[in-house]
């Protein structure tokens, strides 16, 4: 009886080691849209934006990353008016597209959007007056706290400023609306990768570091548990 109760107290110890190196999750980037990318349903009619966000857990320190092209926007907002009225012209929004919209010149570019505010996040297309985010350019997203912030991320200004986006030069003649910044469509968050080092790397640095001791010592304490648990289970 005593043998079964120790194998039934290993199997437990085992099993919340599993379960806890399964919760251990990464700051992760979000893809909107998948391959479709970040478009209305009259450019790509199966887009479906709600569907997509079906299943996904969004946090603090989470990136969700556009695919689109300059004549697409990418507007976020916490006000559920301004998200329904597909109108951002208030100060409760940010449009964090760097490019202006063009009929004669358009170019993919790529969009980084950190989400650094819990609850309910609104996302619409705002170009056109609208027209784009009434044609299925729109979602709704819950950000819960997760891990919280990375440390990069802490002081971040809440959508003061536009994330840096991904383009090509338009033309040889339009240079100035080139972006300075690039970031790879696989960057890891939350870094840059024309970025120098610094303070941030530094930051990213101690907090990776931190995750990983906090789980080193974490699955120390239960080996070292299942161990003692199992020469006991042999002595008595």
């Amino acid at each position: 009886m005593k043998h079964s109760s120790c194998k039934l107290s290993l199997l437990l110890l085992l099993l919340l080691l599993l379960c806890f190196e399964g919760s251990v999750d990464a700051y992760k980037n979000y893809t909107v849209g998948d391959s479709l990318g970040w478009s209305d349903n009259l450019a790509e009619p199966d887009i479906d934006y709600q569907k997509w966000v079906v299943g996904k857990s969004f946090s603090l320190g989470d990136f969700l990353i556009f695919n689109t092209d300059n004549n697409h926007s990418v507007v976020q907002t916490y006000n559920f008016s301004t998200y329904k009225t597909c109108d951002y012209s208030g100060d409760d929004s940010t449009d964090w597209s760097t490019t202006d919209p063009s009929a004669t010149t358009v170019y993919p570019t790529t969009v980084a959007v950190p989400l650094l505010k819990e609850g309910e996040t609104y996302f619409f297309s705002g170009d056109y007056d609208g027209w784009q985010c009434r044609h299925g350019q729109h979602f709704k997203i819950n950000v819960t706290y997760g891990q919280g912030l990375p440390p990069s991320l802490k002081n971040a200004p809440d959508g003061s400023s536009p994330a840096p986006d991904q383009s090509p030069d338009p033309s040889p003649g339009d240079q100035e609306s080139a972006p300075d910044t690039v970031i790879p469509s696989n960057f890891n968050n939350p870094k840059n990768s024309t970025d120098g080092g610094g303070d941030d790397d530094q930051d990213s640095k101690q907090s990776s570091s931190g995750s990983i001791s906090t789980s080193e010592n974490f699955f120390s304490s239960v080996t070292s548990g299942v161990l003692i648990l199992f020469g006991l289970c042999h002595i008595f």
